[in-house]
């Protein structure tokens, strides 16, 4: 394949080849074995487009009383495996206790001795939004169909780091006292139980005034805003000097929130698609016959 210079992927296999050079095994293995894990450190690791950046901005907001001088969400809560890509120590002093970072690793993966926040997203909703986050950064808008996307993401299963893998891997650690496991559609449907859960799991004191802030500094109004602050700044940086990409790429990760929008973006063969893998895959182990159904059983849990 020819070498992709100064443009965005048209086709799924340039993708490929971007990633390629992004994500370079070596620089994620040095990153993760940089980290030294503290019992009190709070390591936010759904899937990706699952709430990550979210629970960032709910965790920092709480542990600081509302910091918010910051260029990038993920300067001031460090991505665990991407640590020497984006030029990030993770030994350098927080602005507040307990430290906190992101990634989206399983359990299986992930470095241990933390504690972990884990929020799991419909599948088909999570695929729509890594399709929009990665069109007009990676991929050159209209150049790739939707749907060949999502065929591509549910089909992928390199190395565990798929959702699927990702989903059963946490959910076996449901009874760990060391696991937070929350929903993207319950923290929309409650943000202040999400917050309360939070706070508490991360031994943060919540008083009425710090409730208040975080609900405001956490709501999607807000994020939307400021949404500068949460456009992975420092991965965009790496990803033009790594990948030649335009510079001023749309790397926004907060869109339209809410859940059930795939429903106008994806085809029906692609939903049933996503059905049958879950049937595949995660029925047999988990006995929930869609997300729905295990979605339920995590609110179930939260209020039990």
């Amino acid at each position: 394949m020819d070498q992709i210079v100064g443009r965005r992927a048209r086709s799924l296999a340039e993708w490929g080849e971007l990633g390629g050079r992004m994500f370079v095994p070596a620089d994620i293995g040095a990153g993760l074995q940089s980290y030294r894990p503290r019992p009190s450190d709070v390591v936010i690791t759904p899937y990706a487009k699952c709430g990550t950046t979210w629970l960032q901005q709910i965790f920092h907001t709480l542990r600081t009383r509302g910091d918010f001088d910051f260029d990038d969400i993920s300067r001031v809560v460090p991505w665990l495996e991407m640590a020497v890509i984006a030029g990030v120590d993770l030994d350098a002093p927080q602005r507040a206790e307990p430290r906190g970072f992101k990634s989206h690793l399983s359990y299986a993966m992930v470095p241990k001795g933390a504690r972990y926040v884990v929020a799991f997203r419909d599948p088909k909703d999570a695929v729509v939004s890594m399709f929009r986050f990665m069109e007009g950064w990676f991929i050159e808008p209209g150049t790739v169909l939707i749907d060949d996307f999502a065929k591509a993401w549910i089909s992928r299963s390199e190395d565990g780091r798929d959702y699927w893998s990702h989903l059963l891997s946490w959910w076996a650690e449901r009874d760990n006292p060391d696991v937070l496991i929350l929903s993207y559609e319950g923290m929309n449907a409650a943000p202040e139980a999400t917050i309360r859960q939070v706070a508490a799991f991360a031994g943060i004191p919540l008083d009425d005034e710090l409730l208040a802030l975080t609900l405001e500094r956490s709501s999607f109004p807000f994020m939307l805003k400021h949404k500068d602050r949460f456009d992975d700044l420092l991965m965009r940086t790496a990803s033009e000097a790594r990948c030649n990409l335009p510079p001023g790429s749309d790397s926004a990760k907060v869109r339209k929130g809410g859940s059930g929008g795939y429903r106008q973006e994806l085809s029906p063969e692609i939903s049933a698609a996503l059905d049958a893998k879950w049937a595949e895959l995660v029925t047999p182990v988990t006995g929930f016959a869609d997300y729905a159904a295990l979605e339920a059983e995590i609110r179930r849990r939260s209020v039990g």
